[in-house]
């Protein structure tokens, strides 16, 4: 069977099915497609996410800012 769309191609996985119709409910998928397409959405957002947050505190901490425990839990 060929793809249709671009960057679309055929593959065949062994896939737990219990764990696959959690994942159509939850996603709230059509189909068994849809639902492994909108995982991988949801995992490569996810990775985005880490990342920026990453490099945020990188940046952060880089500045030199220095943070006070305005309660006074943090300090010795």
């Amino acid at each position: 069977m060929a793809a249709t769309h671009t960057g679309t191609i055929h593959k065949h996985f062994r896939l737990d099915q219990k764990k696959l119709k959690r994942a159509q409910k939850v996603l709230e998928a059509a189909t068994e497609t849809e639902t492994v397409e909108r995982a991988l959405d949801l995992a490569i957002s996810e990775y985005e996410r880490n990342r920026i947050t990453v490099e945020a505190n990188a940046k952060f901490l880089k500045s030199g800012i220095s943070i006070r425990d305005a309660f006074g839990g943090l300090e010795g």
